[in-house]
């Protein structure tokens, strides 16, 4: 009578935590009850240890979703950036950045620097970071957000893009600068900055200096304005130094000619 009450309970406790939605309550209160038993933990402890796993599981569930909901052409954090190769990058900025205030405030961040020297590493970094903090982020390149725009306008949902776009916490563009845009296309880039001024985070990467940023927008009035909402609340990374794949091409060339003069006749 007993084996069938505590039975009972047993389907009756997985229906309850199914219905409570913790899936790792379920999975894990048998082995961590019988685990506790031959220590002798109290039961405060073992609800805590429950309770404690659980919260782990959701967290690292939630930073999961945060990441595939960005869309990241890769993972990376900023602990694999080689800082020692790029001597004019703030180092000291970019470790107080990754801890998101500048997200809550609704700052935007800028890397500027020639190609290849670590920009989307370190804007992929801050946008994890940005997510293991619970905060949505999404990620596009300057001319991949630039066709959706002009798709979604074509297609009549323009204005549902844009308030998806206002929703996220930080919004990366990278690549500002690669291609030059149509009128329509800057136009079009022009109002998600403005819809986001004091709105919600940008950061944006590029390889142009800002006098030079007409030369992607074509008009000096919408550069103009454009330059003042973004760079009214602004943390501005510089990033000059030599190519990490230029470096590397050179490494691998000399490594490759050392083994050439050893190798035996």
């Amino acid at each position: 009578m007993k084996d069938i009450v505590k039975d009972r309970h047993a389907v009756l406790l997985d229906h309850h935590l199914k219905e409570l939605r913790l899936p790792t309550f379920l999975r894990e209160y048998g082995k961590l009850a019988a685990q506790c038993a031959d220590d002798g933990v109290s039961y405060p402890e073992y609800l805590f240890g429950l309770a404690e796993m659980e919260l782990n599981d959701r967290y690292d569930r939630m930073v999961q979703r945060r990441i595939r909901a960005a869309r990241f052409p890769a993972t990376k954090s900023l602990d694999t950036f080689d800082f020692s190769a790029i001597p004019s990058v703030n180092q000291a900025l970019i470790i107080q950045l990754a801890r998101c205030e500048f997200v809550e405030k609704r700052e935007n961040v800028i890397a500027v620097g020639n190609s290849g020297t670590g920009k989307t590493h370190i804007a992929l970094g801050l946008g994890l970071a940005a997510c293991q903090r619970g905060l949505a982020v999404a990620f596009t390149t300057a001319a991949g957000l630039v066709n959706q725009l002009m798709e979604a306008r074509d297609e009549r949902r323009l204005l549902s893009m844009q308030r998806q776009l206002t929703r996220v916490n930080l919004l990366i563009i990278d690549e500002l600068g690669f291609v030059p845009l149509s009128d329509t296309g800057a136009e079009l880039l022009f109002e998600v900055f403005s819809q986001r001024y004091e709105h919600g985070s940008i950061l944006v990467t590029t390889n142009l200096p800002f006098d030079e940023w007409t030369q992607v927008f074509g008009s000096e009035r919408l550069t103009g304005a454009l330059l003042d909402r973004l760079t009214h609340h602004v943390h501005i990374l510089e990033m000059n130094g030599e190519s990490y794949r230029l470096r590397g091409s050179r490494q691998n060339a000399a490594a490759a000619s050392a083994t050439d003069w050893s190798a035996p006749d």
